[in-house]
């Protein structure tokens, strides 16, 4: 994959080049500066290249490349908890549902488990609750008290193809519910049809829309037909002011897989040398596995280096994921893997 250097990115504050503008670090080991946005550049989003062959033999690599065995893998594990978005977004969830699962991300090893790994005192919890707007005045109430914040799916989920004017004002509610995280669809028409002007000022709206509240764009890689379009999509939604960018709904045939997060890594490792602004990247869907979860892991830790695998740049948007994480801590302790109910969700 490569794109022109030349025009460079340009910050939306300033039409100097990103080379010619001195600015502070906007990444620390505490502090990330949020991504304001650029201004959208064509000629680097046209010139945009993805050899398939190449990242599908990378992506090949991955889970093969590093491993890591006992208390190790546990320590991994354990902070893959942290990244996790706890999710529930089913057709029939209700009020009991979401406190049982917010009590769950507030503490989401059981104590024992804490207690033989010598965790306790560390008040580990997962990075975010998401659900529906309907939902999120009730997961905020259940968090009180936490720190952890609630994220929203918004604008039409999962498919995005309400009027735009309501999916601006549905983000605006979720806001104004208490939700700290939006997480929106974008249009997929707009990718599958080169109209990038579209797509950028749908998500710069959209963004606007979040006010304070941080931004996750879902391109739904999965419906996008090409590696290449997925690299453009997620350069756009870097450009229109995104936060984050996310691969999945989950509710779309294909979801995360490593080939899609190789790409939408490279792009995001491209924004920050060409801007200085560093941008969260969430896979979504289909990661159940403690397996599944610590192949990203590599992935982050290889493509975008350690300082990506803190929750402020790297979430797992899962249902299922923390349940199997929590049996293979038990087996680390006990040698024997345990029954999937004595994990419960919810």
């Amino acid at each position: 994959m490569q794109s022109k250097t030349e025009p460079a990115l340009r910050l939306a504050t300033s039409d100097a080049p990103v080379s010619a503008v001195a600015v502070p670090p906007r990444l620390t080991d505490s502090y990330v500066e949020r991504n304001p946005g650029t201004a959208l550049d064509l000629d680097i989003v046209r010139a945009l290249r993805v050899n398939r062959s190449a990242v599908e033999r990378r992506a090949a690599t991955i889970p093969t490349r590093r491993t890591v065995k006992k208390e190790w893998q546990a320590g991994w594990l354990l902070r893959a908890i942290t990244l996790i978005d706890l999710t529930t977004l089913a057709g029939d969830d209700t009020a009991g549902n979401v406190r049982r699962l917010a009590a769950k991300a507030a503490h989401p090893i059981r104590n024992d488990l804490a207690d033989a790994l010598g965790v306790a005192d560390l008040d580990i919890t997962t990075g975010a609750v998401c659900v529906y707007h309907a939902m999120v005045p009730v997961a905020v109430e259940a968090l009180k008290g936490t720190g952890i914040p609630v994220a929203a799916v918004s604008t039409g989920f999962p498919a995005g193809l309400s009027p735009l004017e309501e999916r601006v004002r549905e983000i605006r509610a979720s806001v104004a519910a208490g939700a700290k995280e939006i997480d929106i669809v974008i249009t997929r028409g707009h990718v599958l049809t080169g109209n990038w002007q579209a797509l950028y000022d749908e998500v710069k709206l959209f963004r606007e829309a979040c006010g304070d509240a941080h931004m996750k764009s879902i391109l739904a890689t999965g419906e996008l037909a090409t590696l290449g379009n997925v690299a453009r999509a997620s350069m756009v939604a870097m450009m229109a002011g995104s936060d984050f960018i996310k691969t999945s709904t989950g509710k779309e045939g294909v979801n995360a897989t490593l080939p899609f997060s190789l790409v939408m890594t490279r792009m995001i490792r491209e924004y920050h040398e060409a801007t200085g602004y560093a941008v969260g990247y969430k896979p979504a869907g289909g990661i159940r596995s403690a397996k599944n979860a610590l192949e990203y892991l590599y992935l982050m830790k290889d493509e975008l280096g350690d300082r990506w695998l803190k929750p402020d740049l790297f979430r797992f948007g899962a249902s299922g994921l923390l349940t199997d994480i929590e049996r293979q801590l038990e087996h680390w302790i006990t040698g024997r893997y345990s029954a999937a109910h004595r994990h419960p969700m919810v």
